[in-house]
């Protein structure tokens, strides 16, 4: 097979969750454990960091490989859902996985996959372990996919388990409250190994504890021990923010530069800071340098895209992927301190979404441009200018992404702010990405 022929056969043959949403969802992990049982269990040659969380697991795990990658370590990273490319997925030290590998691995496995029947993201598990095992990788940041008890990348050992913030979010499958959500998400808690959580959230606190009690494992809540604060408000086209760092109210790393700008990461960060310790004390070498220049450069460490992005300038040209309640509230902050004469707002979502907790929170002074991503899961963009409606939110529909894109850029003069987002998939479709 050609490398398109391998990615269609990827995606068609086996429902991708991405995609089509529920009908693409296989929990449990038996197929996924018969997957790498065959390829000889490549996990297990692997040293892992395993991160799970609702908000803040992918911009966390890209930020942990970057620290590892300066402090000279051979990094393999996993996340998911992919924004351009199917091999973004896998990187090796900030490279994307070659597709000549993809096509050869898919025609070596063809007879396993007809015979175990694994769904599209067990495939992506058994992929990232076997390549990350022949690349033989110093450590590999595993990124959960969803939920994190039945999600197939819970068959590692990992050396600590990272859960960043818990919010409503997959309620069809993971459970319509903050516990039952977190309950999932604590799933990935092994025996006597040590467990991270970025923020101490009174809701699901217990939850947490319950479960590293019952597993022995040591647990961390790392906002009790650190904190980042603002050294000075970032101007608006900023492609950093200057941090104060404290540890345990003392001062850690002052004058911290981070180059992801959004205001969440200072809630991400403490949880990052809190596993490097954890990395330090089982004997993983990491100076403050390269702290200082892997946070600094995260994006040139890995590739990471799509966390309030800047795409231009007079006009400012945003993008976020924040796709859910919690999400979609820390951009509207974050815009709502951003000096402008008018905010343009391109906006699609996907169908299993609660489209109402968002749409409250958005602008109604806003001009809004209805999109639909080119996936089966999108919500079609004159439903979402008729539910926007009810909320106040008023704008043109236009379909396609691209053309939403393109109107609100046409139409934003120099002072103006065009925001770009609501789903993953809208923001994976801006050309100049």
């Amino acid at each position: 097979m050609t490398y398109q022929q391998t990615l269609d056969f990827l995606y068609q043959q086996l429902p991708m969750f991405q995609r089509v949403g529920e009908a693409g969802y296989k929990p449990g992990l038996q197929r996924t454990e018969e997957l790498a049982a065959a390829m000889g269990n490549p996990e297990r040659r692997l040293r892992c960091v395993h991160v799970a969380g609702t908000n803040g697991k992918g911009s966390s795990s890209n930020m942990l490989a970057a620290v590892l990658q300066a402090a000279g370590y051979k990094v393999g990273l996993y996340t998911s859902p992919h924004l351009k490319e199917f091999t973004e997925r896998i990187k090796v030290n900030g490279q994307d996985l070659d597709p000549d590998y993809l096509v050869q691995w898919v025609a070596k496995w063809r007879g396993l996959f007809d015979e175990v029947q694994p769904s599209f993201f067990e495939m992506c598990v058994a992929l990232c372990f076997d390549y990350f095992a022949e690349q033989q990788v110093d450590v590999a940041v595993v990124e959960v996919g969803l939920g994190g008890r039945l999600d197939s990348t819970n068959i590692i050992r990992p050396l600590v388990s990272l859960i960043t913030n818990i919010s409503l979010d997959h309620q069809n499958l993971l459970g319509d409250t903050l516990p039952l959500i977190a309950a999932e998400k604590a799933g990935i808690i092994k025996p006597g190994i040590p467990a991270i959580i970025s923020q101490t959230q009174p809701e699901v606190a217990d939850v947490f504890r319950l479960k590293a009690e019952a597993e022995g494992a040591p647990l961390l809540f790392a906002d009790a021990h650190f904190r980042a604060e603002l050294r000075q408000p970032p101007a608006p086209d900023d492609a950093t923010q200057q941090l104060l760092v404290l540890r345990n109210d003392d001062i850690y790393l002052d004058n911290l530069e981070l180059g992801l700008v959004g205001d969440y990461q200072r809630l991400n960060l403490p949880g990052v800071l809190a596993t490097v310790d954890e990395l330090r004390r089982q004997g993983f070498i990491i100076s403050e340098d390269a702290l200082r220049q892997s946070l600094r450069d995260v994006r040139r460490f890995t590739g990471f895209k799509g966390r309030w992005t800047i795409l231009g300038r007079q006009p400012l040209v945003v993008c976020d992927t924040g796709h859910n309640e919690a999400g979609i509230r820390f951009i509207t902050g974050q815009l709502a301190r951003l000096p402008y004469r008018q905010l343009h707002f391109v906006l699609g979502v996907v169908q299993d979404k609660d489209v109402s907790k968002m749409l409250s929170q958005l602008p109604p002074e806003a001009t809004y441009y209805f999109c639909q991503a080119n996936i089966p899961r999108a919500l079609p963009a004159e439903e979402l200018a008729a539910k926007a409606a009810a909320f106040g939110l008023f704008g043109a529909v236009y379909g396609p992404v691209p053309a939403a894109v393109a109107a609100a850029r046409a139409a934003a003069r120099p002072d103006d702010v065009v925001f770009i987002g609501g789903s993953t998939f809208v923001v994976a479709e801006i050309e100049e990405l």
